[in-house]
This record gives C-alpha cells, structure tokens and sequence, in this order.
C-alpha cells in the first residue's frame, strides 16, 4: 500500500510541533485552538482567501447588517433581506446534480480493483482505465442483472468485469464482450443496451471528482464548468494528509457543524481547546462572545471572518474552507526572503444519503513540515477519528430531532442568540432560500433516517473509515500480525520454560524466559486493546471528560 503524498492551528505554532498535522482540519474546523498547554500567537487579519475559486458576480448592494454590529447577543438568523456584501438571488433554485463532488482522494484507492460510493443518492464505481490512464466513474450496476460493478474486478485486458455473468466493458462505458453470446450470433455486445452509464470526471487536487449525470450533454462539461481548485493542495511549499470517512449523520448538519465554533471547547473537550484563552474564564471550557461578521453572501454560498483573522468561506454544494495567516515578528530582508505562514482547513461534505455524508478533511501549511516525516499517516487519523467521535452521537440525535420538526423549521424550533451562530444561521439561511431546507436527492432516494443504532455501530470506525483508507488499512493488517506474533513468542517462551525443568539452565536464564513470556502476553493484550480502541470503536464520555 502506498501512503497518500501530500497535495492536500491553529493559534499555536508551537504546538504543532507536537500535535498531529493530518488532524488540524478536524482540530481547527471552528476556531483558533490547540492543545492545552500551547503558549498564543497573535494572527493578521487576511483581506483575501488564498484560493482560486469562481468569483462571485458584482451585484448593486444595499446596506443591511445581518447581525447586530454591536450586541453578540443579537440573534444571528435574520429575514432574507439584501446586505452590503451580497444579495440572495429571489429568482434562483440550487440544482444539486448540477454541480462537481468528490468521491475519494486518489491514494486511497487502489488501481487494481473497482471501488463503490454513493454520492446523492447514487451508486457509483471508480476504477482505473489502463488504456486510457485515468479514473473512470460508472454507474454501479450491469446492464445484464443489475448486479453491482464494484464487486467486480479488473481482467487481464483491462476492462471492468462484472463478476456474476462476466461481462466486460471498456473505458466508454461500451461493453466488450458477454461470454454467453455465440461466437457466430449477433453481436449482442454492441448493442445500446449492453452500455453501462458513464459519469463525467476528473482529478483535482489529489482528489477524484464526478459529475452525477450520464447524459451525453455533459461529457465535455469540463470545459464548462470546473470543480473549485485549491492551489495550495499542489503547492510543493505546502503539506497536508488527506482523511475520509463516512458519517452517519447527514450533509447539512455535517456542514453546519464545520461552521460552529463555539461547539469546539465543549464537544471536544480534552481533545483540544480555544486559543487564546479568555483573561476571566466564566466556567471551565472558557467559552466566551464571538463577533463573527459576514463579509459576502451569494447563491453559490458566502464568505465570514473570525475576530482572530480566520476567514471562512462556503462554496456550494460541498467545500468549506478556512483561510489563516500567521503574524510573525520579521525584519525586512526575512519578509522579502519568506513567503507569509499560511494554514488552511479544507472540508469536502458529500451527500451520500438521508442521514449519511462523507467528509473529506485536508489542511496544508507551509510552516513546521521538519516533524511530518517522523508521523505516519495513520497515526494523524487516530486524532481526526477521535475528533469527529466525541460529538457524532450528539449530532446524530439532533438530526432526528430536526427532521421530525421538518427541515425547513429550523429556524423556528432552534434558537440561535449570539453571533457565533452567525455562519450557523447563515448557511440554513442559504439551504432553506435556494434548496428547501434540505438536499433534493431527485428520484434517486425514498424514505427517512433509520433507527438510532447503538454507539458501537454508530461510531464504528473500520467500515466507515479503516477500509478506505490505504494508510490504516496497511497499519491494522501490520499490528494484528504483531499482536499474533507476541502470542505465539509467549506460548513458545512458556513451552520452552517446561522443557528446561528436566535441562541444566541457570536460574538467570529462567528468570529471563519468564519475564519475556509476561512480557510478550501483556504486550499482545495491549496492543489487542489498541487496536480496538482506535481502529474498531473508542466511546466519548462527556461527564467524565
């Protein structure tokens, strides 16, 4: 397996010279914080993201403050109404399938075999194309039986085989042979009908992208229409791990949660907190007022910046992007010869289904990148699993609280005061004037969110993340077998120990053989423990936390 390269907070730069980079998206999705015992660092306020997106269109504003310029105690959620940033669009409707997702990162996913996900709804499977050298994303069954193409596998030709009747089909989506056929009988393969459908797609950013619809008018949409770019992620200046992983709970809260951050010093507390921290803390947390301020707002989302500098930015459907440079004390020949420290936290949220996303966490920096050689991969997505667990639970209730309320009442039966609901308020403000409230899933989906499972399905972290990533899957397969070796070394130390009764061995030599054997049981004991707990599932207590 190889490990993903990297393409792809926090207000301590000390501090990352000792906490898990990979996890700074996760650790940093709110606020300036880190670990507790990290000294502050002042930061510069950005004017500008540090990314190439598509630009907002100029409209003529009329002045109106979405929150109160003076009172954090104003509510945050307000009446659609025109701002000196921007202007919802009366006349506009979000077409989801009208927009570029990303399905997986590229180094998690193997070139010698197909790969399923679900996007909108949409079962889709990625696979390698040899002879065209690129990603190919197919609608995930054959036109056969409808049997799913990812359980298939990539012949010795090529092709994409279904592995229930053995149809094959080729880069364009044409099938190429159906062993069942006669050899001397009509050539049954070339037929329209024997086609699978065929999603536009593209790599950006280390990441593959499709575009979910198989219609031929969009085969060049490329041309068209881009997926946001992100010039950092290419950056050599800058490093960055990518982690995915599947959410049991669904896209607009995933979102919604990214841009809270008044949540992080609770949640997620003792996993990491805010910097700096306030002169008179009010209760143990730290808490305190938030002045967020809406810098533009558009039908393709909007931009907010933190009082620390942090800007966030939104972009339909799916990115979220934080965008912080640090402050440092230079004199003039340093500043000509060092580009400004940078860090940014990129979030792709995927819808995948009612109640279910994807997350897709990234943060490159260009600062402290001595200490990424010596952290494995997977070591970073111990930290990031942990993160999203101490407040997945929490989360998956409060969806089906909203949605037995109905999603478009969010504002009615939520009470949003402050302004650090600001970009809270605002993203439902969005989803609800262009999108209903909620994702339009098409013909695509029935039904509503299932039962609440127990917490140690809910949390599972092998099915949702451990499987699909290169990085932890090498690491489990290598400390399982580890854990089996310091098994079988205890049961053979004890075995020799009973021979060596009948032999002449000094009693040193025995003494060692016994405390080896101890040592390797608890040795494979814990590590049996470990493995569990950061691969399989780890509870988050808040009482006791």
């Amino acid at each position: 397996m190889h490990l993903c390269k990297s393409q792809n907070q926090s207000s301590s730069m000390e501090a990352l010279r000792t906490v898990s980079t990979a996890a700074m998206p996760l650790l940093l999705k709110a606020r300036m914080f880190k670990p507790i015992s990290s000294p502050s660092v002042s930061h510069k306020k950005s004017k500008s993201l540090s990314l190439n997106l598509t630009q907002f269109p100029k409209s003529k504003f009329t002045k109106f403050n979405a929150i109160s310029p003076s009172d954090s105690t104003q509510p945050a959620a307000q009446p659609e109404k025109e701002t000196e940033t921007g202007r919802f669009d009366q006349d506009y409707k979000f077409d989801w399938f009208s927009h570029w997702y990303p399905l997986m990162p590229v180094c998690d996913l193997d070139k010698r075999a197909p790969c399923g996900k679900k996007v909108m709804g949409l079962d889709v499977v990625v696979w390698w194309d040899k002879k065209e050298n690129e990603w190919k994303v197919f609608d995930d069954r054959c036109p056969h039986r409808l049997a799913p193409l990812s359980e298939g596998r990539i012949d010795q030709w090529g092709r994409l085989q279904c592995v229930y009747h053995g149809w094959c089909f080729g880069g364009s989506g044409d099938c190429k042979f159906i062993p069942q056929a006669p050899r001397d009988g009509p050539p049954v393969h070339s037929f329209p009908k024997a086609c699978v459908g065929v999603y536009p797609s593209t790599v950006q950013n280390g990441i593959v992208w499709f575009w979910p619809n198989t219609d031929p008018q969009y085969k060049d949409i490329l041309i068209k229409k881009k997926p946001p770019y992100i010039p950092e992620l290419d950056d050599p200046s800058f490093f960055s791990q990518m982690f995915t992983r599947d959410i049991p709970y669904g896209y607009e809260v995933l979102i919604e949660n990214l841009m809270d951050p008044s949540h992080v010093p609770y949640a997620h507390h003792g996993i990491m907190s805010i910097a700096p921290q306030p002169s008179v803390k009010l209760d143990r947390e730290g808490g305190e007022p938030m002045d967020i301020k809406i810098q533009k707002i558009e039908k393709n989302g909007f931009t907010a910046i933190e009082p620390q500098g942090r800007i966030w930015t939104f972009v339909s459907p799916c990115l979220v992007q934080g965008s912080l440079t640090i402050k440092e004390t230079q004199t003039k020949g340093q500043l000509a010869q060092k580009p400004p420290r940078k860090q940014l936290f990129i979030f792709f949220c995927i819808p995948v289904s009612p109640g279910n996303s994807r997350f897709i966490g990234v943060g490159p920096r260009n600062f402290n990148l001595w200490i990424d050689p010596f952290v494995s991969r997977w070591m970073h997505h111990i930290l990031t699993n942990l993160v999203l667990d101490s407040d997945l639970y929490l989360l998956r209730v409060q969806e089906e609280k909203l949605m037995e309320a109905g999603p478009s009442n969010w504002q009615k039966v939520c009470f949003v005061p402050t302004k650090a609901d600001t970009m809270v308020a605002l993203y439902r403000r969005w989803l609800k004037k262009y999108a209903g409230g909620q994702v339009n899933w098409g013909t695509n989906i029935y039904g509503t969110l299932t039962p609440i499972p127990p917490r140690e399905q809910l949390m599972d972290r092998y099915w949702t993340h451990v499987v699909n990533c290169s990085s932890c899957t090498e690491a489990y397969k290598r400390l399982n077998a580890l854990q089996m070796f310091l098994q079988v070394m205890s049961i053979a130390l004890v075995a020799i120990m009973a021979a060596a009764k009948h032999m002449a061995i000094s009693s040193v030599a025995r003494y060692t053989l016994a405390v080896a054997a101890i040592l390797c049981f608890v040795g494979s004991k814990w590590l049996s423990h470990f493995i569990y707990k950061n691969f399989h599932f780890q509870d988050y207590n808040h009482s006791f936390k």
